[in-house]
């Protein structure tokens, strides 16, 4: 059994793809840290990157290069200052040269070095190859690894064996029927269940932390999102609508902090209406920041990653404007826990799912959660998942220009709303004995992937990408 924190559901990255930017810059990390355990980095004289897939079907309007180049670089993608990636990249193309992890500079031509091949690898859509080129002594020799981003930020060497056999968790969890035995047996709640596992990994000050700042993350995306204008990069020339969106809703309000910036989006008094319209920027504010190669959680990914905080600042903006930390901390303990479970029956990785894989899982983590911080019971909050990925089977992963903005960015506030619907509609469901379980969904999503034809899995060969032709230059 795989054991899965909900801190490994839930990171902090860059955008705008976790499986083609943060995958591949994890990837980069991973090889530069075989290169020192060899003691190969100071020998180093060129890397070559091959991209196979997926990767390289939609590399460039995934920033993947961008990412290898930076994982290579040393710069984490927690931490790097965003702001700073468009001049590092231009002088690693101005000078020829990369310091490999800050420590050794070698020779480096960013448009032949990274290798963009059609062809994919036999064990993952999203391939790559790093090759190391180094001397000993007069002898010219190689280092090479093949890795594999499997979704959501997940990265796999190929050889490596990605099922855990630990399982001295207090409640190892595979499906969800699992989670709700555990639930029903032991009186608790799925955040309650979730925490226990989450203790052993990490203490409670760790645990309440790293919830924090995910939140923190999250928070800052919805508002430099509603306070960013401006036209996406890309080539696509989207002109970004959260801010032209919350100027209309947030009037003449006043703020001066983010403290103050909820109080007064929970102080508007809405009808159903303008409630539609707060969520769907919530979750387009999001979407375009991580569209610019901005800081975002992966929720379970990048490319879905509005649906989850639109759908948590609905709740405390709307639903319980009294909500604390520990209602968060419920929330996004009870999301990872579904995500994870979805991950271990099937894929959170659109280039082997669609996009029933990204916004689908999103809409199913957000409905339970949701679910769970009204009231509602375990057996009710995993009836709201499968609402919610019940209608998203089958969805397809086209993004024109491999661009994370059309049709994602829009995509990520319709997974928001049908989790609000779903959570609704199983906190009004009596039946304890669901037609269609979570597990059924979990299944048949794998299967609709395994039939869904290879060009609507993040190509750009297939639906609206291949209907709607554009420029493309890189994110």
């Amino acid at each position: 059994m795989e054991n899965i924190s909900i801190f490994d559901m839930l990171k902090i990255g860059v955008g705008p793809s976790s499986s083609h930017t943060l995958g591949p810059w994890v990837a980069a990390e991973k090889f530069i840290k075989e290169l020192n355990s060899n003691n190969i980095l100071n020998k180093v004289d060129n890397i070559r990157i091959d991209l196979y897939g997926s990767l390289s079907l939609t590399g460039k309007g995934h920033a993947t290069n961008r990412a290898v180049a930076l994982g290579l670089a040393g710069y984490l993608p927690e931490t790097i200052v965003t702001q700073n990636i468009s001049s590092i990249i231009k002088e690693i193309k101005n000078t020829d040269k990369l310091n490999l992890d800050k420590k050794r500079v070698i020779n480096f031509r960013f448009n032949t070095d990274i290798i963009f091949n059609k062809e994919f690898l036999p064990f993952h859509s999203n391939g790559m190859k790093f090759t190391a080129f180094y001397k000993t002594q007069n002898n010219k020799r190689k280092y090479e690894s093949y890795y594999y981003s499997i979704g959501g930020g997940f990265v796999i060497k190929e050889g490596e064996e990605i099922i855990s056999t630990n399982n001295k968790l207090p409640y190892p969890i595979e499906k969800a029927e699992d989670l709700i035995n555990y639930c029903n047996n032991n009186n608790k709640s799925i955040f309650e269940i979730v925490k226990e596992n989450e203790l052993f990994w990490r203490n409670e000050n760790e645990i309440k932390k790293g919830i924090s700042d995910i939140w923190d993350v999250m928070r800052s995306c919805v508002f430099d999102g509603c306070h960013t204008e401006g036209i996406l990069p890309g080539g696509l020339n989207v002109t970004r609508r959260a801010p032209l969106l919350f100027k209309d809703l947030i009037g003449n309000s006043e703020y001066n902090n983010h403290k103050e910036w909820i109080k007064a989006i929970a102080n508007k008094k809405s009808d159903n209406q303008t409630i539609f319209n707060w969520i769907s920027t919530f979750a387009i504010a999001v979407n375009e920041v991580n569209a610019s190669l901005g800081r975002v959680v992966t929720s379970p990914t990048n490319g879905s990653s509005g649906v989850i905080p639109a759908v948590i600042m609905y709740y405390i903006t709307g639903v319980n404007k009294d909500a604390t930390e520990k209602n968060i901390e419920q929330f996004l303990l009870t999301a990872g826990e579904i995500g994870s479970i979805f991950k271990k029956g099937a894929t959170i990785s659109a280039a082997m799912g669609g996009c029933q894989a990204e916004i689908g899982v999103s809409s199913a983590m957000a409905a339970a959660a949701l679910t769970e911080c009204l009231g509602g019971t375990p057996n009710q909050a995993v009836v709201a998942a499968e609402i919610a990925m019940e209608h998203h089977l089958g969805l397809t992963c086209d993004p024109i220009g491999g661009l994370v903005q059309i049709p994602c960015i829009e995509r990520n506030a319709m997974g928001a709303i049908k989790a609000i619907t779903a959570a609704h509609l199983a906190l009004g469901n009596a039946t304890k004995e669901p037609k269609v379980t979570l597990d059924d969904a979990v299944k048949t999503m794998w299967e609709t992937a395994l039939d869904m034809n290879t060009k609507y899995k993040e190509t750009s060969e297939g639906g609206l990408a291949r209907r709607i032709s554009v420029n493309i230059s890189e994110c």
